[in-house]
């Protein structure tokens, strides 16, 4: 759903699953060009339309929910009901049509409604096909559900987070989604590029708790080589002092990091605090780490007197790593997003006008895009089993009269 030529113009995809970690690689891969067609049914939409805000006015409704819309910005949008034989008859053509299918499915469900990847390259041999889920496709866990937030515990980030003496805390959000989508996108290209020298399909299996193993090379490494699990350090980071976030004037707050007696001793100076930098106690981590409460008191007294961004500028102007914490609403108006055209408005038919994510990389000579806000449910069955598949008015109207359009 594309202007003008993109990076990944004329590659067909089709997507059958929902949430966060499938469509979000259709999202990436569609912002670049790709023609990518999200499948869902009038009986089993995906489940962001209506369980996961915000909704428009506040009111859940099957267009109204925003996170589907956002995750699903320049796409074609069908119904098809798969438990239909019609239905799975109008999936196979769909199938038959495209590069790629991406489903994020419990693992075996889509073996069992007829569209697992065997099936599918039958009549379409060099098919690519990810399946991405929580546990990937093999192993005595394959079949446990769940989402991110149960993932990051699961894969040992959350462990590491909250009050040395308070529980596991858990991340907003679901943070490994978004880093099992990209790799997911990355082994898609891959599959791709061999395609192209071989001629041959794949099957592409991810595993979205192996993906979440990421955050935690430190951790992973140091138990490997030394044994040692490590302590939860709430702000704290064992090679920096001071190195946490610290209240400023109102609500703001800003974080910085010294990673070196030359930083600390920067940031001594800016705060006009330099005396602390001469302290031959507070000349190495160990004695800066010692010192905690000093450094910190004397920090927190100096950002309490300042607005955040203003602290964070000064402190930058010296030399020393820190940013403000931004609001979401710091977001929209921070200059460097600006700058590289990080929102797109597009307006959606029922919610109206929403920011969208523009890719957080650019290509020089294809640049992607945002072409289209996510569609409505079923909004372009016409155009895509007509125009894409070819289907005259007689097989369109009775395909969807025979309730494989449901």
């Amino acid at each position: 759903m594309n202007a003008g030529f993109l990076a990944l113009d004329g590659l067909k995809i089709v997507e059958f699953g929902g949430y966060a970690a499938g469509p979000h690689v259709g999202k990436m891969l569609a912002n670049f060009g790709a023609t990518v067609v999200h499948v869902e049914s009038m009986s089993r939409p995906d489940g962001f339309r209506m369980q996961y805000p915000p909704y428009k006015d506040d009111t859940p409704g099957i267009n109204s929910g925003g996170c589907f819309t956002y995750f699903n910005d320049s796409k074609y949008g069908v119904t098809i009901d798969v438990k239909n034989p019609e239905g799975r008859k109008l999936a196979r053509q769909l199938t038959d049509w495209c590069d790629i299918v991406i489903e994020n499915m419990r693992p075996g469900v889509i073996d069992r409604i007829g569209l697992g990847f065997e099936e599918l390259r039958k009549s379409n041999s060099d098919l690519i096909m990810l399946s991405t889920c929580n546990m990937g496709q093999t192993g005595p866990r394959a079949d446990t559900p769940g989402f991110g937030s149960q993932l990051s515990a699961l894969a040992g980030f959350c462990g590491l987070t909250g009050a040395k003496d308070g529980p596991p805390m858990l991340l907003y959000g679901p943070y490994i989604d978004y880093v099992a989508s990209t790799l997911g996108a990355a082994a898609v290209l891959a599959a791709l590029e061999r395609r192209e020298r071989t001629g041959k399909g794949a099957y592409l299996d991810v595993s979205q708790y192996e993906c979440g193993l990421l955050f935690l090379a430190g951790p992973l490494l140091e138990y490997h080589t030394s044994g040692k699990i490590a302590d939860r350090v709430e702000n704290d980071d064992p090679d920096a002092a001071p190195h946490g976030a610290y209240a400023c004037q109102g609500e703001g707050w800003i974080a910085l990091s010294c990673w070196s007696e030359d930083e600390f001793a920067r940031l001594c100076g800016a705060i006009g605090r330099a005396e602390l930098a001469r302290d031959p106690a507070l000349a190495t981590l160990a004695g800066r780490k010692s010192a905690s409460v000093r450094i910190n008191d004397a920090l927190s007294a100096w950002a309490r007197a300042r607005e955040a961004h203003q602290a964070a500028r000064m402190l930058q102007a010296a030399g020393v790593p820190c940013h403000a914490v931004n609001s979401i609403a710091d977001l929209f108006s921070d200059p460097q997003l600006v700058a590289r055209r990080q929102w797109s408005r597009r307006r959606h038919p029922v919610i109206g006008d929403q920011a969208y994510c523009s890719p957080a990389f650019e290509l020089s000579e294809t640049p992607g895009d945002v072409t289209a806000s996510g569609p409505v449910l079923g909004a372009d069955n016409e155009r895509v089993f007509r125009d894409f598949l070819r289907m005259s008015k007689d097989e369109f109207d009775a395909a969807r009269a025979k309730g494989a359009m449901d």
